[in-house]
């Protein structure tokens, strides 16, 4: 729609299930917490995963969302062809503060209903982690929250673990 002019080229906004939702402008603190999770997990990578940022998943004809982060199986092209879809998902990460109650009643049960097998919800406001595993047709059956002091892992990659302190630190 922006190449067409329905939308401005700098509109920031999501389809889902057939609505275009406006998204929030990016403050400090969340685009410095993508930041760190970017350069954490881009360090790890090692072409296990690759690591994008902001970009569009393909839940379905009518839902198309852009995550803060994404680790996706490798592709030959890089997805230069299509958009990844949920089966080409390792872990899916929103960071939320103003956005946090959409992330969990809208988000969350649309990438559950479309599969993808591992969410994470960085709650800037209660400083934790939100770990959201094996989805199913309403959202997630197995859901976990941890804080600084504790680690937190991708299910695809139980050697890779991030320290919740020093993610959501400030400074």
């Amino acid at each position: 729609m922006g190449e067409t002019g329905v939308l401005a080229p700098s509109a920031r906004v999501e389809l889902l299930e057939g609505k275009l939702i406006d998204l929030s402008p990016i403050g400090p603190f969340h685009g410095g917490v993508v930041k760190r999770l970017n350069r954490f997990f881009q360090g790890l990578a090692g072409g296990r995963w690759l690591v994008v940022v902001q970009d569009p998943i393909h839940l379905d004809e009518h839902s198309e969302l852009q995550p803060d982060l994404m680790l996706l199986e490798p592709a030959p092209d890089d997805y230069t062809t299509r958009h990844p879809r949920p089966g080409n998902v390792f872990l899916l990460i929103e960071v939320s503060d103003t956005s946090l109650s959409f992330d969990r009643q809208e988000k969350l049960p649309a990438y559950g209903r479309a599969g993808v097998p591992e969410v994470w919800i960085i709650n800037l406001l209660e400083r934790r982690i939100e770990i959201y595993r094996d989805p199913t047709p309403t959202g997630y059956g197995s859901t976990m929250a941890v804080g600084p002091g504790a680690e937190a892992n991708p299910l695809a990659f139980p050697d890779v673990r991030l320290d919740v302190g020093a993610l959501l630190k400030l400074g």
